[in-house]
C-alpha cells in the first residue's frame, strides 16, 4: 500500500470562501483518484495557521502513479499553488 499525505498551509490572506472552494476541489478528486481511502479535512489545530489535510491510501504503486498523472490532479495542484504551500509525505505501508 502507498500512503500519500499532504499538508497544505493556506496563506493568511486567503478568504474563507477561497479556502472552502479549495477543499471542495480536493474532495472532488475522490471519484477519479483510484484510492482505497480519500479524505480531505481542515485541521482543527490552527496554532500555525489554517492547514488542509489530504490523506490517501492507494492499494498499489501503479494506482498511485496513475493518480499523480491525472489531469485533474495537476489542475488541483494549480489551484492549491495559488493559495498555499505544502508538504508531502509518501510512504509504503
Amino acid at each position: 500500500m502507498q500512503r500519500h499525505i499532504v499538508l497544505f498551509r493556506v496563506r493568511d490572506d486567503v478568504t474563507s470562501p477561497e479556502l472552502f472552494t479549495a477543499i471542495d476541489t480536493l474532495r472532488a478528486l475522490e471519484p477519479v483518484a483510484g484510492a482505497e481511502l480519500w479524505r480531505v479535512e481542515l485541521s482543527t489545530d490552527e496554532r500555525k495557521g489554517r492547514v488542509i489535510v489530504e490523506d490517501a491510501t492507494f492499494e498499489t504503486d501503479a494506482a498511485f502513479s496513475r493518480f499523480l498523472a491525472l489531469p485533474e490532479h495537476r489542475a488541483a495542484g494549480e489551484v492549491m499553488a495559488r493559495i498555499s504551500d505544502w508538504w508531502v509525505g509518501d510512504y509504503i505501508a
